[in-house]
Order: structure tokens, then sequence, then C-alpha cells
């Protein structure tokens, strides 16, 4: 039966129809972070990936087979994913000709970058020359509506963040996953290209023209059962210069009864902001439960997600447990797993007393 008080947030997301398998272009990328794209597809959908393809320049591999165009479509591959999440999500001219190859030897295009792929007149050409096709998963879907505040059934978490590019999306489909095997309805929803690519859903909140961000993110998480958990990829910091409007716009669309911190133990600066400092996990807490409660008051946090991929098992393991006595939270690495995970989940999910 319809409900005749349904809003667009009542309907999920529809998944997208996008050419499989993959090779992934890493670009003249030097630092991980920026292809964070193509690590997460490979970590997290590696059945869909025959391949990486680079320009000399780049620094970061993924460890899959190096694979020009022809060599990836003689292997199964259908398209080639931008990989590359650069600052400003621009598409460089020296991109150009490995992009055209790949057009030329039968691969479709997808792209996640705020330059649409059609925007560039070379590629829009060629993909009409060959007949093939150009995605930009960085399209929002039409007829957003503006947040309307008003309170949906079920439960959600949002992961929120010290700084970008440290954990958000690892840890929501970490902690989605580790509910389901617990035995708890959850879903994980999508906020970026990466993180759509990955679901084969979802919606790219930056690309949302701001009047109708908070309204997005509404409509990314729906009413549902009232057991059921959607688990709800962060976008940003609320700490950052450039993306704490994306940040807020998520945290108050998302009316997130948890939140989990992340956080990479370590960094001193925001990445690729020289001289603006990562704020404290305590301060990351405090702005986030403030600035949450004006959707919903009972917003807590539920505990905090570390990237310790630079740490050995054992100095992760101690800095973990230090810091859940220091801040009275679970503390884990999503990745390593463990009971650390198991007690983080638990966190999330049970009733506060």
């Amino acid at each position: 039966m319809s409900n005749p008080a349904a809003t667009p947030a009542s309907v999920a997301p529809a998944s997208l129809d996008l050419p499989q398998p993959y090779l992934l272009f890493l670009g003249d990328v030097v630092h991980p972070a920026f292809a964070k794209t193509a690590f997460g597809l490979r970590d997290w959908a590696r059945e869909r990936c025959v391949g990486e393809y680079a320009l000399p320049e780049a620094k970061a591999g993924l460890g899959l087979p190096a694979l020009t165009p022809r060599q990836a479509r003689d292997a199964g591959a259908r398209a080639l994913v931008i990989g590359v999440a650069n600052v400003g999500g621009v598409i460089p001219d020296t991109w150009l000709p490995p992009l055209l190859q790949a057009l030329a030897d039968g691969l479709d295009l997808i792209g996640g970058m705020h330059t649409r792929l059609a925007e560039v007149p070379m590629l829009r050409d060629a993909a009409a020359r060959h007949g093939r096709r150009l995605i930009d998963v960085r399209e929002p879907p039409a007829a957003l509506p503006t947040a309307s505040g008003r309170k949906r059934s079920g439960k959600r978490l949002l992961t929120v963040g010290t700084d970008c590019a440290l954990g958000k999306k690892y840890t929501a489909l970490s902690l989605a996953r580790a509910m389901r095997e617990a035995g708890i309805d959850a879903d994980f929803r999508a906020s970026g290209q990466t993180g759509v690519l990955i679901a084969g859903r979802g919606l790219p909140l930056d690309a949302v023209v701001a009047d109708f961000a908070a309204g997005a993110a509404e409509w990314l998480s729906p009413d549902a059962d009232p057991a059921h958990w959607d688990v709800i990829e962060g976008q940003g910091s609320l700490s950052h210069p450039a993306y704490a409007g994306v940040s807020l716009a998520l945290l108050h669309g998302s009316q997130p009864d948890a939140i989990v911190v992340c956080h990479e133990p370590g960094r001193r600066e925001l990445l690729g902001y020289p001289g603006h400092a990562v704020p404290s996990i305590e301060e990351t807490i405090d702005l986030n439960l403030r600035l949450g409660r004006l959707t919903n008051p009972a917003i807590r946090c539920a505990g905090i997600s570390f990237n310790t991929s630079h740490l050995s098992a054992d100095q992760a393991q101690a800095l973990m447990r230090d810091e859940s006595q220091r801040l009275g939270l679970p503390v884990a690495d999503p990745i390593r797993g463990g009971e650390a995970l198991r007690a983080l989940v638990r966190a999330c999910v049970e009733t506060p007393t």
C-alpha cells in the first residue's frame, strides 16, 4: 500500500548499468591517496578488475597486471575506469592520448571526475567515431529535493573524519559487512564516486548543487525497517577548509544515530593543505555531535576507526588499545578486523542505556 506521506527520500537509489570488468587507469598519480578510486575498486571489487594502466610518470601501483587497453580488451575488459581523484577533479591534457587509445581499442570510459568526459571534445568525438560510451558516475540524479528534516524510520550510521582520504569509505564498507555477518540487516550507502562504482548505486554528493545537498543525503538513506541500518560513506571533514560544506550537508541529511570517527595516526597536516593541522579526535567528535544535533538530537559517537596501514601489527594493536582506554570508546582498524572490529560493531548497534 502506498504511503501518502512519502517523499523522494522514501525511494532507494537505483542500480547503475556499468560495463564490466574494468581496466584501472592511474594517470600520472604519485601519491596513493590520489588514486583512491583505483585502490577502492582493487580492494572491494577485485573480481571486476582486469589490470592497471598508467603513464610512465606514475609512482603509485596497485599490484595488478600492467596491461595496455588492447591487452585488457583481449583479457575481457569492457571499460577503462579513471581511478584518480585529484584536486579539482580535472582531466589533464596529458591523459588524453591514453584515454583516446582506450576508446580506439574497444573500451568504454568511466569517469568520476568533476570534469565530465563528454565535456572534452576530443573524447566526445572519438567515442562517437568508435561507437563507445562515455559514462560519468559523478552525475547526481535529477529533481533531488531540498532537505525536509523529517525523521525517517530505520537506523543510520555515518563515518566522519579528521581529514580526507583516510578510510571513511573502507570503514563504512567494513562495518556494513561485519554487521551482516553478525546477522544485522545493513546496507552500505555510497556518497562518492568510488563508493558508487563499488556498490553499483549511490550518489556523488559533492556534485550536487549546495541547496539540495542535505536533501540528497536524505534521499540516499530512505525510510527503512526500524531494525535496519544504513551505513553511510562519509565525505571530507568538518574541519577542512575546502570540503567542510559537503561534510555538513551529509551530516544533516543523514541524521545519523551513530557516527564513527576515522583517523590516520601520525598525520599532522591536512592532505594537500600544508599549514592546516589535522584536528584531534576529541575536537572532531565534539564538532560532529554539536552540528549533528540539529537534525538528530540523539546522535552519539560509537567509536573510532584507525587507518594503521603504516604500522606493524604489534604497533597498531598497542596504539588502538591505548587510545581506546584514553578515549573511553572502542577503537579498531576495519581492515585488520578481529575482536576490536566486533566490539566497534556492537557499540554502533547497541541501544545506549
